[in-house]
């Protein structure tokens, strides 16, 4: 069930985090899970990757679109809206008309839980799209919150003119060079799709799309064609003059800012800065992470359930690859009795796996390193926390990561998620077998009270629905355990993220499932 979240620890002095970077005190699942994403081959780490292409433009241009436009309702004034996935609400609007929009959405709707919303999933598509086509690297800070409905209909658009885009961007936060400079980092990517915009983009355009610019990747193309006047962007040179807005807005203050952007470096350099600025603009209820920076140590894809007269404990370690042959010893210790010697009962690593990261090489790490433990715990004394030791092998002290000090604890072993007997229902021979199954120890007075999933495959797309498991007999009582089921279909929910309660003997238990839970 990957226990309850479990999280990271460091060194001492630590290998990699930088001033001011998020600092992880397990168990924290909003920042576990952003770290997986970011730093982790996922939906949002490598579908942009390359600068893919789909409807004859890229998924990279899709998806900084999509970030713009749901930060433009913010107010800089009232301190309202900004990124807060409200766009979820506003797609069907014809500022944000586009396909483009939706499959963005759904790229990004497997991503969400509990914890982690649209809003902060769009921000990291935007950072994903800009490097993904050769980019700068953009900072990311996590802890955005999903806004309920639609916000006010501001984005700016094409036939408006230039005292109104003035307005727009000063609402957000932006002043009139910022402007200039942050539609010329956005139009790098993309252009006008016909079917989208026939006023605009009346041209000849076999594909259906007329582009900002003459290069595929995140580059200054659009701004030195702009300059010396090789432009076929349609917002510049387009026979409909009204909705010229980029030559409205680039040529405002004498082609100035766009000169200064002529400069690679400079421009890279601006647009980072601009569109993190962007993807941190949010209500002033909100309060951001720190910078998310890879994590030194990280405890994940753990398990914990019955089986043939014991409990599993499945964990891996994740530490940062530094050239190094690292031994590492997984050591527990029981819950009740005495079972383990006064060192603690010990596993060395059974897998070695290294885990490449393209956002993690752009911040100096070469990827991580992955050291997996299967642990059979005996099923009278149990476990009630862990650690590890790591030896680099190469003459240094070994030295301890225990979750900075505090151990890596596991709160409860009386209701667990069973992996193993949701698998067997999941790989069965008809759907309507398939369950999600958990066990609950000294059931005597048990009610087990619901399962919350969170997503949806149709806008929104975030929300949660509540269902209630029921005793199974398919599975007898065994090692103390009853197991009870929810028929589930891992098939068309998506994602798999789950918090289970049961309340047994008068005591409320919680158990989260996160991710790919089976």
């Amino acid at each position: 069930m990957r226990l309850n979240y479990l999280g990271i620890s460091h060194l001492t002095s630590a290998l990699h985090l930088a001033v001011g970077a998020a600092v992880f005190n397990w168990p924290d699942p909003l920042l576990d899970t952003l770290d997986s994403q970011l730093y982790e081959i996922s939906t949002v780490s490598i579908l942009a990757v390359n600068c893919t292409s789909r409807d004859n433009s890229t998924i990279a241009a899709q998806w900084l679109r999509l970030a713009y436009h749901d930060m433009a309702t913010h107010n800089s004034t009232t301190g309202t809206g900004g990124m807060d996935a409200s766009i979820q609400f506003e797609f069907t609007r014809a500022q944000d008309v586009g396909m483009g929009m939706i499959e963005s959405l759904r790229d990004f709707v497997s991503t969400l839980n509990q914890y982690v919303g649209m809003a902060d999933v769009i921000a990291m598509g935007a950072i994903n799209a800009v490097i993904g086509c050769g980019g700068p690297v953009i900072p990311f800070k996590g802890g955005r919150i999903d806004a309920t409905e639609a916000g006010p209909a501001t984005v700016p658009e094409p036939q408006q003119d230039l005292a109104s885009h003035i307005a727009s961007f000063q609402a957000q936060g932006f002043n009139e060079t910022e402007m200039i400079a942050l539609v010329a980092c956005g139009h790098s990517l993309g252009g006008v799709r016909q079917v989208d915009f026939p006023l605009i983009a009346t041209e000849d355009a076999p594909t259906g799309i007329q582009t900002f610019a003459s290069t595929v990747g995140f580059d200054n193309t659009v701004v030195t064609e702009y300059l010396d006047g090789t432009t076929e962007n349609v917002l510049v040179v387009g026979s409909n003059i009204t909705t010229r807005s980029d030559f409205r807005i680039f040529s405002i203050d004498g082609n100035a800012t766009m000169q200064s952007l002529a400069s690679p470096e400079t421009f890279n350099k601006v647009c980072a800065a601009l569109i993190e600025r962007m993807i941190n603009t949010v209500p002033s209820t909100v309060t951001l992470t720190d910078t998310l920076e890879p994590f030194d140590f990280k405890v994940q894809d753990t398990s914990f359930y019955p089986q043939a007269g014991s409990l599993v404990f499945l964990a891996t370690l994740r530490i940062i690859d530094v050239g190094v042959n690292r031994a590492v010893t997984m050591f527990w210790k029981e819950r009740t009795g005495k079972f383990c010697p006064a060192k603690g009962c010990s596993i060395q690593a059974t897998v070695i796996q290294e885990v490449p990261s393209l956002y993690a090489q752009l911040k100096g790490v070469t990827g991580f390193n992955r050291h997996s433990f299967n642990a059979s715990i005996d099923l009278a004394t149990s476990i009630s926390h862990f650690w590890f030791e790591v030896n680099n092998s190469d003459g240094s002290a070994p030295f301890i990561v225990d979750n900075n000090g505090a151990n890596y604890t596991i709160d409860q072993d009386v209701l667990l998620y069973d992996p193993q007997r949701t698998i067997s229902t999941f790989f069965s021979n008809t759907s309507v077998n398939e369950r999600m199954v958990v066990g609950v120890k000294d059931p005597s007075k048990t009610i087990v009270t619901s399962l919350t999933t969170f997503g949806s495959n149709t806008p929104p797309f975030t929300g949660s629905g509540i269902d209630t498991f029921e005793l199974d007999s398919s599975f007898p009582p065994a090692d103390g355990y009853t197991f009870y089921s929810l028929p589930f279909d891992f098939d068309g929910v998506f994602p798999l993220s789950h918090t289970i309660q049961a309340t047994i003997n008068g005591t409320m238990y919680s158990a989260w499932v996160p991710g790919n839970g089976i």
